[in-house]
C-alpha cells in the first residue's frame, strides 16, 4: 500500500510567530463558502520545535497535559464535512469495520478493530478519491467532476473534518459487539433463535441507549482538559500529521509510512509461518513442553495456555492490547503491579488445591462437572431456563477453575473499587457537574483550549439525548417481549439501565483520565441473578456510553460540528448493528462445534461467548447455591463490597500525609480499581505480550518523555497509530486469506517455530 501523493496535502509556510496551525487565504479572495478551493489553500505552521535540543523542550509533566502539548487546537470553520466522499467511505468502512471487529469476537487472541484502522483506509481511498481530478487527460474531462452541482462529488482536497466523520462512522459500527455476543451466546447455549429484525433492533437500541447517556455526560466526561482519554492523542496527532502540510509534517507522514510498511510485512511473520514469535520463552523452549508447573506458569502461546511470565512477543497485534505506547505511564504501572500480584495469586491458589483446583485444568472460562468434563448445563435447566432442582441434585454442581474464580473475583473487587475511586478522588468534579444540576444546563467556566474553539458551533440539545434515550428505552422492552416469554421484564430493564447510568459516570471518569475500562459484565450479572440477557443493558449500555463519549471526544479534538458528529453516531449505529448481527450468524452456523468446545482452536475460539454462558448459568440460575455466605464461591459475590475498602487506606494516606511527601505522592498513584482488574486479567487467552509491553511501555512513557521530550512529542503516538494501522491491515487480509474467515483455513506447514505436537510456544504437548 502506497503513500498518497504530496499534492494532495495543503501547501505550508512558515509562521514563527504563531505556535499552532493555522489556514490563511493566499490571494484576497474568500472561500466558497464550505467547498474550499484546493489550488488557494494554505496552512501556516510552527517549526521551532523541530529545531530545538531535547534540552530545550519542555517535559510534558501531567499525564493530561498531551492534549495540549502535542495536538493543535486551532480550528478551520471553511472545511466541508458532509460530502459524498464522507458518505460513500463512511458506509462502506462502517460496513468493513462491524464485519471485521465481529470476527475477532471469535478469534482466541482478545484483539479489537482499532480506529487507526478504519483511518488510514479512509485517508488512502479518500485522498485518492480527490486526487482523481488531476488524473484526467485534460482539466476540462475529470475523472470525478468538481465544478458547479458537481463539486459535492469532489469539493476539493480530503480534509480532516471528513476523514473524521468517517472514522467516527466507522468506530461506531464496529463497537456494537456486546449486544452481539450476548445474541450469540443465547443461540449457542440455549437454542434461542432471535428474529434477525428483533436482533438487530435489540443491537441498535442497546447503542442508542448508551448514546443519550454520554450526551447528558458530556459537561462532565467530555469538555473539561482532566477528560483527555489518552488512546485518542495517537488517533487525533496521526489525523493533523496527515491533513497539516509543511516540512515537519511532511516528515511525519513519511515517518508514519514508513513504520506502517515495516509491521505490514513483519506481521505476518509471527501470526502465521513462525507462530513461536508470538510468545517467545527461553524456559518454555528448553522444558519443550515436559513439565505441566512450566505450561501454567510460563506457557503463553495458545488460547488457555499459561500466564505468561517473562514470554515475550514480537506480534503487535497481541503488544497492542497493553497500549504501552499511550497509556500514561501511571496507567501501566498499576496494571503491571496488578500482574505481579496475579502471578503469585493465581499460582499459589492452583497448587495449594483451593477449589480443589488440581482436578481441574489451569486455566479457562466454561463449567466443569464433578468428573472434570464439560458441565451438562441443559440437564439442569427446564424448557423455559430455570432450575430444575431435582435434576440438579443428580448433576451435581458446576465447577470454575481457580484461576477463573480468582479472576471473577479481582474483577469485582475492581468493580467495587471503581465506584470509591471516583467517589473519593473526584468528588469536587462531580459535586459541581450535578449541583444544581448544571450537567444539564451546561457550563461556561470551561476553559479547555479545544472547548473554546468548539463554541462557534451549534452544540446539539440536551433534550435531543434525552428524547433518543427514551425512545431506545421503549424498543428495546418491545424486543424483549417478542419471543413469547419476555427474556428480561420491563422493570429489570428500567432497574439496570438507571444502573449502568450511574456507573456510566465512573467508569467514564476512570477512562477519560486513564485510558483504562473497568470490566463489569460478572458484577452486573451476579446482581441481576438473572440470565445473560442483563448484561444487555447493565453491561452494554455502560460499555456503549464510554464508546460514544470517546468519539464525542474525537469531535472536540479535530473540530468536528457537534450536530456532525451526532448524525456520524447515528448512521454508524444502524450500519453496525445489521452487519455484526449478520456476520455473527454466518460464523456461529458454520463453526458452532468449535465455538461451544472449552479450548477452541488456534483460528476460532467461543471463549468470550463462553464466558457469558458461565456467568449466565452460575450467576443466574444457581446463584443461591454457589454464590451465597458458605457455599463454594460465596467470596465472588462479596467480593463487590469488599472492593469498596480498597481505595480508602490510599486516600487517606495522601489527604492526611505531609503534602508534597513521597508517602501523599505515592498514594495518590495507586490507582486500585486498575491494580485489582489486573490481578485476575491472566488467566484467559494468550499472554505473551505482557513483558513486551513492559519494556516498551517504560521505554517510551518514562525514558522517551523525560530523556528524549522533542521525538517523543513528534513520534511517539505517531508511532503507535501506525504500528497499530499495519499490524491490523495485514491481520484482516490473514483473516480472510488464511485463517478461515472465509471458510476455509489454510494451515502453513509443521517445522520447529510452529510445531506440530507442541504449542507454539513449545510449552504445552498438544494433540497435533
Amino acid at each position: 500500500m502506497s503513500p498518497p501523493s504530496e499534492a494532495d496535502v495543503p501547501e505550508l509556510k512558515l509562521d514563527s510567530s504563531r505556535g499552532s496551525l493555522d489556514i490563511v487565504k493566499s490571494d484576497s479572495k474568500q472561500f466558497d463558502n464550505a467547498f474550499p478551493n484546493p489550488e488557494k489553500e494554505a496552512v501556516h505552521v510552527n517549526e521551532a520545535s523541530s529545531e530545538l535540543d531535547e534540552g530545550e523542550v519542555k517535559i510534558i509533566e501531567k499525564a493530561e497535559d498531551v492534549a495540549i502539548e502535542i495536538l493543535s487546537s486551532e480550528d478551520h470553520p471553511d472545511l466541508s464535512v458532509f460530502t459524498f466522499r464522507t458518505v460513500f467511505l463512511g458506509v462502506g468502512l462502517s460496513a468493513f469495520g462491524s464485519v471485521l471487529a465481529t470476527i475477532y469476537t471469535f478469534k482466541p487472541q482478545n484483539a479489537s478493530v482499532s480506529q487507526l484502522f478504519s483511518l488510514i483506509i479512509a485517508y488512502v481511498l479518500g485522498t485518492t478519491m480527490s486526487s482523481m481530478s488531476s488524473l484526467a487527460p485534460t482539466k476540462q474531462d475529470p475523472v470525478i467532476p468538481t465544478k458547479g452541482y458537481w463539486r459535492y462529488l469532489n469539493p476539493g482536497p480530503f480534509n480532516i473534518k471528513e476523514h473524521t466523520a468517517i472514522v467516527i462512522m466507522a468506530s461506531t459500527a464496529s463497537s456494537v459487539a456486546v449486544g452481539m455476543e450476548i445474541i450469540a451466546a443465547l443461540d449457542l447455549f440455549y437454542d434461542i433463535k432471535l428474529n434477525a429484525a428483533v436482533a438487530i433492533f435489540q443491537i441498535f437500541a442497546s447503542q442508542m441507549i448508551g448514546y443519550g447517556i454520554a450526551g447528558v455526560l458530556r459537561t462532565l466526561l467530555v469538555y473539561p482538559t482532566y477528560a483527555f482519554y489518552p488512546t485518542y492523542i495517537s488517533v487525533v496527532n496521526l489525523l493533523q500529521s496527515l491533513h497539516y502540510g509543511g516540512a515537519l509534517n511532511h516528515k511525519r507522514r513519511r515517518y508514519f509510512w514508513m513504520v506502517f510498511g515495516a509491521i505490514f510485512f513483519w506481521e505476518w511473520i509471527p501470526q502465521y509461518p513462525f507462530p513461536l514469535l508470538t510468545a517467545i520463552s527461553l524456559i518454555c523452549i528448553i522444558d519443550n513442553g515436559r513439565g505441566t508447573f512450566v505450561r501454567n506458569l510460563f506457557g503463553a502461546g495458545s488460547s488457555n495456555e499459561g500466564i505468561g511470565l517473562l514470554s515475550f512477543s514480537t506480534s503487535w497485534t497481541l503488544i497492542t492490547q497493553g497500549s504501552p505506547l499511550v497509556w500514561p505511564l501511571q496507567t501501566q504501572v498499576n496494571s503491571y503491579l496488578g500482574m505481579l500480584i496475579g502471578y503469585i495469586v493465581l499460582t499459589t491458589t492452583y497448587y495449594a488445591n483451593t477449589f480443589d483446583a488440581r482436578s481441574l485444568v489451569f486455566m479457562s472460562t466454561s463449567l466443569f462437572g464433578s468428573d472434570g468434563g464439560t458441565y451438562n448445563q441443559s440437564a439442569i435447566l427446564t424448557p423455559d431456563n430455570t432450575l430444575n432442582k431435582t435434576a440438579l441434585e443428580a448433576v451435581g454442581l458446576p465447577r470454575y477453575t481457580s484461576t477463573y474464580a480468582i479472576s471473577m473475583m479481582c474483577y469485582n473487587f475492581s468493580f467495587g473499587a471503581a465506584i470509591v475511586h471516583v467517589l473519593l478522588w473526584h468528588w469536587a468534579d462531580l459535586k459541581t457537574a450535578f449541583g444544581g444540576l448544571r450537567i444539564l444546563r451546561g457550563t461556561n467556566d470551561i476553559d479547555d483550549p479545544h472547548y473554546l474553539e468548539m463554541k462557534k458551533y451549534r452544540e446539539v440539545p440536551q433534550w435531543w439525548y434525552i428524547l433518543l434515550f427514551v425512545v431506545a428505552l421503549g424498543v428495546g422492552i418491545g424486543c424483549s417481549y417478542t419471543t413469547g416469554k419476555a427474556l428480561l421484564p420491563w422493570w429489570s430493564i428500567l432497574l439496570f439501565t438507571a444502573l449502568s447510568s450511574l456507573l456510566a459516570v465512573c467508569l467514564g471518569f476512570i477512562m477519560a483520565t486513564t485510558g483504562f475500562s473497568i470490566e463489569i459484565k460478572n458484577p452486573i450479572q451476579l446482581l441481576a441473578a438473572a440470565v445473560m440477557y442483563v448484561n444487555l443493558y447493565g453491561n452494554s449500555t455502560a460499555y456503549q456510553t464510554l464508546a460514544m463519549l470517546q468519539d464525542l471526544k474525537l469531535g472536540q479534538y479535530t473540530k468536528l460540528p457537534p450536530r456532525a458528529t451526532f448524525a456520524s453516531q447515528m448512521a454508524g449505529s444502524i450500519i453496525g448493528a445489521i452487519f455484526n448481527y449478520t456476520m455473527m450468524i454466518s460464523i456461529v452456523n458454520a463453526n458452532r462445534a468449535v465455538l461451544l468446545d472449552p479450548l477452541g482452536t488456534r483460528v476460532w475460539s467461543g471463549w468470550i461467548i463462553q464466558g457469558y454462558n458461565s456467568s449466565s448459568v452460575a450467576l443466574g440460575a444457581l446463584g443461591k447455591e454457589l454464590f451465597i455466605f458458605g457455599k463454594p464461591y460465596y467470596l465472588v459475590a462479596f467480593a463487590i463490597f469488599i472492593g469498596f475498602a480498597f481505595p480508602v487506606p490510599f486516600w487517606l494516606a495522601h489527604r492526611y500525609a505531609r503534602p508534597g511527601s513521597r508517602v501523599a505522592r505515592a498514594a495518590r498513584y495507586i490507582n486500585t480499581p486498575i491494580v485489582a482488574l489486573y490481578a485476575g486479567y491472566l488467566p484467559y487467552s494468550v499472554n505473551g505480550q505482557w513483558w513486551s509491553c513492559f519494556v516498551i511501555g517504560f521505554a517510551a512513557q518514562w525514558w522517551a518523555r523525560s530523556r528524549r521530550p522533542v521525538w517523543f512529542k513528534k513520534y511517539n503516538y505517531l508511532t503507535s497509530a501506525a504500528l497499530d494501522g499495519g499490524s491490523q491491515v495485514i491481520l484482516f487480509i490473514l483473516s480472510f486469506a488464511v485463517f478461515g474467515a472465509s471458510g476455509n483455513a489454510v494451515a502453513f506447514p509443521n517445522w520447529w517455530g510452529n510445531p506440530a505436537n507442541l504449542s507454539v510456544d513449545r510449552c504445552a504437548l498438544t494433540d497435533g
